[in-house]
């Protein structure tokens, strides 16, 4: 099975927090397929990180370089079929970033490793 990481999931899984839930990380470590992580997440992160509501353990750069290779992720390119289909959601969610990972979602077919229980009023397979 493919799966999408928010970015939560994506942040907790590779610091090691323990919110991440069991079902989530076992997902994760266990999938026979490919883990995707949308841009989206990586600009969500910089954008908190450059207004001081985050930091990491090493540059930004080297970290997700790090991260990506270390933990076999594939980033997911955002389409021109991602972005349409977020022209077409309706507005239960209001953040840019998880709309977009829930196009993706949609888009590729693929579950969302995801905390947030507005994602399942897209209709988006959620992992948590």
């Amino acid at each position: 099975m493919n799966l999408l990481l928010d970015t939560q999931a994506l942040l907790w899984f590779v610091l090691d927090d323990p919110r991440l839930s069991g079902r989530a990380r076992e997902s994760i470590v266990a999938t026979d397929g490919l883990i995707f992580v949308s841009p989206a997440s990586l600009w969500e992160i910089a954008i908190k990180i450059s207004l001081g509501k985050y930091a990491l353990p090493a540059p930004f750069a080297a970290f997700w370089d790090d991260q990506l290779l270390t933990n076999n992720f594939t980033l997911l390119s955002i389409s021109m079929s991602h972005t349409a289909r977020v022209v077409d959601l309706p507005f239960h969610h209001r953040d840019p970033f998880d709309r977009l990972i829930i196009a993706q979602s949609l888009v590729e077919g693929t579950p969302v490793a995801s905390s947030d229980e507005m994602f399942d009023r897209y209709g988006v397979k959620r992992v948590w």
